[in-house]
C-alpha cells in the first residue's frame, strides 16, 4: 500500500504548482494536447497541488481522486499506460471539458445545478463538507462557532473563511495565504488557530504534514458532492457509475480513503459516505 506522506517543505513546493499554466503530462506514451480519441487512451483531468487528493511529484501522480480515476479507467477498459493525467485548475474545468482537452475530470469537482447546465456529471464518488484543521492537542475548537476572536486561515479568493465569519463567528480574524500549504505552515507555527476548507482536503494536508500534530475537527457544516466531470452528452455516465458502485462494494473505496489520509485521524461523514451515484441524466 502506497503511503502519501511528505514534509511541509514538499507541500509548499507542490502548492506553487497551482500557479503554473495548465499543461499536458505524458503517462504511458499519450501525447500532450487534446483528449484522446477512440480506444487508444484516455485523458483525465486532476489537481496537481492537493496532497492526498491530486498531487504531481515528478512523473508520479498520487491521491484519492487519482486512485479513483485509475480504478474507473480500468473498469472502462483502459490500462495504466493508456491514461494521460492533465492538470485541471478549478477555474478551467468546464472549459477544458467543453474544448475536448480532457475526457473526464476527477478534481474535488462539486456537483452543482449551474455546472450541470454546461457539462455532465457521473457520481458522486465522495461527499465532503467544510470543516476545520487544528492542532492535534486543541480541545477548544469543536466547530466554527468556537472561532470567535480566533485566527483562521484560508486561501486567497476562497469563500470558506467568509462563510464562517458571516454565519458562525463574526469576530474571527481572517488570514489569507496563496495556498493551503502556507496555511498549514502558519497553523503548525501557531500563527493561526485553524484552517478551513473541505474536510478531505484538510485530511490530505494533515497526512502530508506527516508528524501527527494536526487533526480534522470532524464536524462538517456543508455538503459537497464530488462528481466525475464529463462533456455534455457523454455516453460514459452509466459505466462510470457502475465502476464507482463496484469500487464501494468491493472495499476499494474505503481502502483508498484510509491510504490517502493516513496519519490524519480522519473519518468521512458516515451519514453521507460512501455515497450512492445519482441517476444519469
Amino acid at each position: 500500500m502506497r503511503k502519501h506522506t511528505m514534509g511541509l517543505l514538499a507541500m509548499a513546493a507542490a502548492s506553487t504548482l497551482a500557479l503554473s499554466a495548465c499543461g499536458g503530462a505524458e503517462v504511458g506514451g499519450e501525447p500532450e494536447g487534446g483528449a484522446s480519441e477512440g480506444g487508444d487512451g484516455i485523458t483525465i483531468g486532476i489537481k496537481y497541488d492537493q496532497p492526498g487528493l491530486g498531487l504531481q511529484d515528478g512523473a508520479e501522480y498520487t491521491g484519492f481522486d487519482v486512485d479513483v480515476a485509475r480504478y474507473v479507467a480500468n473498469e472502462l477498459g483502459y490500462s495504466e499506460d493508456q491514461i494521460t493525467f492533465k492538470e485541471t485548475p478549478s477555474a478551467n474545468r468546464e472549459s477544458m471539458l467543453q474544448n475536448g482537452d480532457v475526457d473526464m475530470i476527477f478534481a474535488t469537482y462539486s456537483i452543482t445545478d449551474e455546472r450541470k447546465d454546461v457539462i455532465d456529471f457521473a457520481g458522486p464518488y465522495f461527499v465532503a463538507g467544510q470543516d476545520l484543521l487544528v492542532a492535534a492537542d486543541n480541545t477548544d475548537i469543536t466547530g466554527p462557532q468556537d472561532l470567535e476572536g480566533k485566527n483562521l486561515c484560508s486561501v486567497t479568493g476562497s469563500t470558506s473563511a467568509e462563510k464562517i465569519k458571516t454565519d458562525y463567528a463574526e469576530g474571527v480574524q481572517l488570514l489569507e495565504r496563496p495556498g493551503y500549504a502556507e496555511c498549514v505552515t502558519a497553523l503548525a507555527a501557531g500563527q493561526v488557530d485553524a484552517v478551513t476548507t473541505d474536510d478531505i482536503i484538510l485530511a490530505g494536508l494533515a497526512a502530508a504534514n506527516g508528524d501527527g500534530n494536526l487533526k480534522v475537527v470532524g464536524a462538517p457544516f456543508s455538503e459537497e458532492q464530488y462528481g466525475v466531470g464529463l462533456p455534455k452528452g457523454s455516453d460514459r455516465c452509466e459505466d462510470i457509475n457502475a465502476a464507482i458502485t463496484k469500487m464501494i462494494d468491493d472495499g476499494t473505496w474505503e481502502e483508498l480513503i484510509a491510504t490517502n489520509t493516513e496519519g490524519a485521524d480522519y473519518t468521512p461523514n458516515a451519514d453521507l459516505n460512501p455515497p450512492t451515484p445519482a441517476a444519469c441524466a
